[in-house]
């Protein structure tokens, strides 16, 4: 369950490119993605899209960071760890990786899936990235789903938008904050009158503003601790109006879970 990779020179910046983004080409791809929300590809076109240089920007503000600095020193590769379950599941109950295993298995989901589900796509690209980079770009892809446990929003449509919401404060990459408010714009129209959908995103930006970023600590040493202590250490706050519209949905007779066709497929930077 190691998981440490060779380690290489640390840079103490990398240069960071000019790159456009493109709207016309990630509307297009948002399109395809509500036709059919299970199509990962085209999320990974929007942010491919829309990042610019973003994350070359935040990889630097990583390692100028004393605790980014020592994660990417380590460079552990996450998702050998995150789908031990075994090792995982003899975690003190309660712990965060109880509550991780729980909703990976529940949600059948895996953190290699998300991996490979990702080669496919970067298959098609000229992919320049130095190994430097791209490690980085995999904590954020890895870390995703624990975003979910520590935030306590669901896969449906309106808790996928509101985790990208919450992670675009902390990670950046305007392809994220991008299907996270027209994503939520098209839960906003399936959802009953008056429900505060745009209020979840909101609130998920404020969270996420304050809270500490899980990319920059030891996964190894939150994993077994107690859920709610990871929270405090974090500074994850509260919610509110995501349940609050969830409860609105099911009065109206609505499943959140069956919102604008189904769940947002999660998204990973590119």
């Amino acid at each position: 369950m190691d998981g440490i990779m060779t380690r290489s020179s640390t840079p103490d910046a990398i240069p960071v490119p000019r790159m456009p983004r493109r709207w016309f080409k990630a509307m297009r791809h948002f399109k395809n993605l509500i036709a059919n929300k299970e199509d990962t590809s085209q999320v990974f076109h929007i942010t491919h899209s829309l990042n610019g240089n973003d994350l070359y920007k935040a990889f630097n503000r990583f390692i100028a960071d004393p605790e980014g600095r020592k994660r990417f020193e380590e460079r552990r590769y996450l998702p050998p760890i995150l789908d031990d379950r075994e090792t995982l599941r003899a975690m003190p109950k309660g712990s965060l990786a109880d509550a991780y295993c729980t909703f990976m298995d529940r949600e059948g989901l895996t953190a290699q899936g998300l991996v490979d589900e990702f080669d496919q796509f970067a298959a098609e690209l000229d992919d320049t990235r130095t190994p430097e980079f791209k490690w980085y770009n995999n904590r954020s892809r890895d870390t995703h789903d624990m975003f979910h446990v520590l935030t306590g929003y669901g896969r449906d449509a309106l808790g996928e938008t509101s985790v990208l919401a919450y992670s675009y404060q902390q990670t950046s990459g305007l392809g994220i904050q991008f299907i996270a408010y027209m994503g939520a714009l098209e839960v906003k129209r399936w959802a009953p009158k008056g429900a505060p959908v745009i209020g979840s995103i909101r609130e998920a930006a404020r969270r996420g503003k304050a809270a500490k970023n899980i990319m920059l600590y030891d996964l190894m040493d939150l994993l077994p601790r107690p859920l709610e202590e990871v929270r405090e250490m974090l500074n994850v706050q509260p919610m509110t109006v995501y349940p609050e519209v969830h409860r609105m949905m099911r009065e109206a007779g609505l499943d959140p879970y069956e919102a604008v066709g189904g769940a947002i497929v999660d998204p990973v930077a590119a």
